[in-house]
């Protein structure tokens, strides 16, 4: 997919940023609110948004990991020193004696009232925290889909086994019921569709082998529950400058008159590159009754532009993760920077 322009911007906002939580505990300091799910409710948007934290203690010459302590049910912290660690980037140290990864900070799901959407009008007490050791680094990045009554969310749970993609749902965002791992590690990006097709349950989902064989890849599969996954085929590589590096799904398709509308993500570094490269966002149109075939694709459509997408955490960061149809318009809300949640209003004919 060649480059193109991005399309223009009806409305933007900074939602969520760090200082407008306090942590989950005394000694945990929040450090980014981003990459939130949406919902419309007959109540009004509702967002699920991933909270990072990391430890609030600083010693010199020792890095702090923090991770979930099912036994204790709460945040626990490893100190391991500098020198015992290489970084890979600001998210991400590897402990040089064994190899291994660790995250330097951990994420929970939190819940924020958005009215029409444009704007933050509370805050949950809900939290969705880690439950398990399979969840033991972190819950991250939900993606909601309104789906036979009730909200389903699917959500990256990290543990020492990896990134494996998990499953929840809610009837109200207060209480919430666990469903399970649904894709084993390392997998990642994924999103159900708002319909059963063909009596089948839809996802799209990333794939993240060690071995990288080809560029990038998006694959499709189908479930007749929820719980078992099947049909696994490849859906759409990455080819053009700006998704080089990484490609994944990014908001939940929605319907239109002229196919679904998935808004994805893209990244910009190349393989073998360094640092962590932009994130933008692209468009596909697919078949109503044959999601595996492309109508159209347009790319970028969001790129960093903002001060609030530029700077931050992790710089030069838009990554779609929800979407509520407006109409003519949708609202697109997505994490900036790695380090605060933001909406943008886009004509859908922009995007279609």
């Amino acid at each position: 997919m060649s480059n193109q322009a991005p399309a223009p911007r009806l409305f933007q906002r900074c939602l969520l940023r760090p200082g407008d939580l306090a942590p989950s505990q005394d000694d945990l300091r929040v450090i980014g609110v981003f990459n939130p799910g949406a919902a419309q409710t007959p109540g009004g948007v509702v967002l699920l948004a991933r909270v990072a934290e990391n430890i609030g203690e600083k010693r010199r010459g020792w890095v702090a990991l923090p991770r979930w302590d099912a036994t204790s049910a709460r945040v626990e912290c490893d100190w391991l020193r500098g020198e015992e660690l290489a970084w890979l980037d600001p998210r991400v140290v590897v402990v040089k004696q064994t190899g291994l990864r660790r995250l330097t900070f951990i994420s929970h799901l939190r819940v924020f009232h958005c009215g029409d959407g444009r704007s933050i009008d509370g805050i949950g007490p809900a939290r969705f925290m880690p439950a398990a050791e399979g969840e033991e680094f972190g819950v991250e990045d939900p993606r909601v889909t309104a789906l036979e009554g009730r909200f389903y969310f699917t959500y990256v749970a990290v543990s020492r086994h990896g990134a494996a993609t998990a499953l929840a749902s809610t009837m109200d965002f207060q209480s919430f019921e666990r469903h399970g791992v649904i894709l084993a590690p390392e997998n990642k990006d994924v999103v159900l569709f708002p319909e059963k097709i063909g009596g089948l349950i839809m996802a799209l989902h990333r794939p993240n082998p060690a071995q990288h064989f080809s560029p990038p890849e998006m694959w499709l599969a189908a479930s007749p529950d929820f719980i078992h996954w099947g049909r696994h085929e490849w859906f759409l590589g990455a080819g053009a400058n700006w998704d080089a590096g990484r490609i994944g799904a990014g908001t939940p398709p929605v319907r239109t008159d002229a196919g679904w509308l998935e808004i994805y993500h893209g990244n910009a570094r190349p393989p073998g590159g360094d640092g962590i490269g932009a994130y933008s966002a692209g468009a596909l149109l697919l078949d109503l009754d044959n999601p595996r075939r492309i109508l159209g694709a347009r790319g970028p459509v969001l790129v960093p532009q903002t001060d609030y997408e530029r700077e931050g955490f992790v710089p030069d960061v838009v990554f779609p993760t929800g979407i509520v149809p407006q109409g003519e318009t949708a609202l697109i809300y997505y994490g900036a920077a790695d380090e605060v949640a933001a909406v943008v209003e886009l004509r859908l004919k922009d995007l279609l």
